[in-house]
């Protein structure tokens, strides 16, 4: 039984050495201590969890919003179209953005909200004229490049690709109760020089055309009216598929007919209609701006009107 008490022997004496030596080993430590304290108590383990779990949230976010954006298919899709008005040409585009485009726009430029300006006096300001808010939209987002693909499909031969005409940036704008946007044009009296960071660098440019699509219709009100265009008498109803797919409208001659009425001040009122677009084209072959293409987005009464718009571009030399 002797060689068992050894161990018990040593250990007694062990712990009556570090007994005798803690104070003396508190006071030296204790100054060192006290300056790692607020690090040590931020790496404690409920510190440690917390931010994990944030780093977790930011991953999980980031995560979610890119495999929104990469998710998205651009996909084969069918339209039909109206005129309107030949002269100015002015067209209506129903089904011109599916359901699944729409909602992945909205969530493209969701972020980008600000109140709307306009370019007046050679500067972008705000003015009681516009009060909606507005988004510029990514051009690399999948589904902004597919519904720009299908705008420019849609001009034909209007731009010169060779000359560096382009469907120019996208906007969404965004109109709330009591929101409008009076009588405007959207082409400029002179071409506008290519500015720092726009594609024509050193050449001037202008709006050629129009398009204004409908994302939002949860609304009274907002209609965009067009008082010096009038309806032609006799209407032209096309369909166009983008490469192959179904139908996305109901194709009735003159089925447009319904989105729109003759406003009592002269012209004609277009109600807002999620998914269906305007077209119509700014410019005379000469460049100068078509005075009649003058229009305005009518007070919302109540609820949400949001839209899309694409102003192509002609470059000058």
């Amino acid at each position: 039984m002797a060689p068992a008490s050894r161990p018990v022997g040593g250990i007694a004496l062990l712990i009556t050495i570090i007994a005798v030596l803690a104070p003396v080993l508190y006071r030296f430590a204790s100054p060192y201590l006290a300056i790692l304290s607020p690090y040590i108590e931020s790496l404690s383990p409920s510190s440690i969890t917390k931010t994990f779990s944030s780093s977790s949230q930011a991953v999980e976010h980031t995560s979610s919003s890119t495999s929104s954006s990469s998710s998205f298919t651009c996909l084969p899709h069918t339209y039909t179209t109206e005129i309107v008005s030949l002269d100015p040409l002015l067209i209506y585009i129903d089904s011109f953005l599916s359901p699944a485009e729409i909602a992945a726009l909205l969530a493209a430029g969701e972020p980008a909200f600000a109140p709307s300006r306009v370019f007046k006096a050679g500067r972008r300001q705000g003015t009681a004229d516009r009060t909606s808010a507005s988004a510029a939209l990514p051009r690399d987002d999948p589904a902004v490049a597919c519904v720009l693909a299908r705008a420019e499909a849609f001009l034909g031969g209007l731009l010169d690709a060779a000359r560096g005409d382009d469907v120019g940036p996208p906007q969404l704008v965004r109109y709330t109760a009591g929101q409008r946007f009076n009588r405007h044009r959207d082409w400029y009296e002179r071409p506008q020089p290519a500015r720092g960071g726009m594609r024509g660098r050193g050449r001037t440019w202008n709006r050629v055309a129009s398009f204004f699509a409908v994302l939002q219709d949860g609304c009274t009100g907002g209609e965009t009216w067009f008082p010096l265009v009038n309806a032609t008498t006799t209407t032209t109803t096309t369909t166009t598929t983008m490469a192959s797919g179904t139908d996305g409208g109901d194709g009735a001659e003159g089925a447009g007919r319904r989105f729109w009425r003759a406003h009592e001040d002269g012209g004609l009122a277009f109600r807002p209609v999620a998914g269906n677009a305007l077209f119509w084209v700014n410019l005379f072959a000469n460049g100068t701006g078509d005075e009649r293409t003058v229009h305005a987005g009518l007070p919302l009464e109540d609820g949400l009107k949001t839209a899309m718009n694409i102003w192509p571009r002609k470059f000058y030399a």
